[in-house]
């Protein structure tokens, strides 16, 4: 999916995300897009076994270890490992499945939409975030989003 208002409700709505895939070094886009996201209110839970903490969250080896309700599986993963990934995202009740940039697995897709999440294949979180909600256009970046409303970050 990839209409703007599907989303900016996928965005929105998913609060809690597992960051499959997460790297602790700082350089890393896995670790710059987590951490811009735990910067705008989001929880980020890190899923990769190489580490026990990352961005001062406690780090989990796989989804089906994580004892709490995960809205979105954030995938930073070559396109051939995602087909597992997404099988554990809907046997954890996730809502959403979000292959990364560059990440698209069709199976996955198929099978995540098929279970009734929504699937995004393709897109960085943090650039669909900064590009609907977080003001990316008071750069001058076209972010392709013509509005009159003010954004709600701005309403006081």
């Amino acid at each position: 999916m990839s209409d703007i208002e599907t989303l900016r409700r996928i965005l929105a709505t998913n609060r809690t995300i597992a960051v499959v895939g997460l790297s602790a070094d700082w350089f890393r886009p896995s670790y710059f897009a987590a951490k811009y996201m735990q910067e705008h209110g989001y929880r980020i839970v890190p899923v990769n076994p190489k580490y026990p903490e990352i961005l001062g969250e406690r780090c989990y080896a796989s989804l089906l270890d994580i004892p709490e309700k995960v809205d979105m599986v954030d995938v930073f993963r070559r396109t051939e490992d995602v087909l597992p990934i997404a099988r554990q995202a809907i046997e954890i009740g996730a809502k959403t499945l979000w292959q990364q940039l560059g990440v698209v697995n069709l199976e996955a897709d198929r099978l995540a939409r098929e279970a009734g999440l929504d699937s995004v294949m393709d897109r960085c979180v943090k650039i669909e975030h900064a590009r609907l909600f977080g003001g990316l256009n008071w750069a001058g970046v076209n972010t392709r989003v013509i509005s009159a409303k003010r954004p709600r970050w701005l309403a006081y």
